[in-house]
């Protein structure tokens, strides 16, 4: 059985190579590639598969989850620019793919083994990735 929770930050980023010029970073990047950063309303759903509870009917408790994924990942991420302001990407870029292994990290570091996690992070409404693992 999977449950889902739904939760949401805002962070900007930027994408670029510093060994890269600028003209190929923005032939690579696009506008993602922005020396003044660009902003994403992220939407990430973590997806926690497992057992249901006979004494609960749960397979995990929602709340404790929506706390979880808040603790780990909003509060560190929301409102901030993600190159800038959290270690997590002073060496990683922060692309979709990337953030999207972090939140899976930060959370897998928290969730009971017995759990099978994956994460999918929306970008936009059309660009989406998931990570159910290293």
């Amino acid at each position: 059985m999977k449950v889902c929770r739904r939760e949401t930050f805002n962070a900007a980023h930027r994408l670029f190579n510093p060994e890269w010029s600028d003209e190929k970073n923005m032939e690579v990047f696009g506008k993602c590639s922005n020396p003044n950063y660009h902003g994403h309303n992220y939407v990430l759903e973590t997806w926690v598969e497992g057992p249901v509870n006979a004494e609960t009917g749960y397979v995990i408790d929602l709340k404790i989850l929506k706390q979880l994924i808040r603790d780990e990942v909003c509060e560190r991420f929301d409102h901030r620019n993600l190159n800038l302001d959290c270690d997590e990407f002073k060496t990683l870029k922060p692309s979709a793919e990337n953030i999207a292994l972090v939140c899976w990290r930060l959370i897998r570091s928290k969730l009971d083994e017995k759990y099978h996690l994956s994460v999918k992070l929306w970008e936009t409404e059309n660009n989406s990735v998931i990570c159910d693992g290293e």
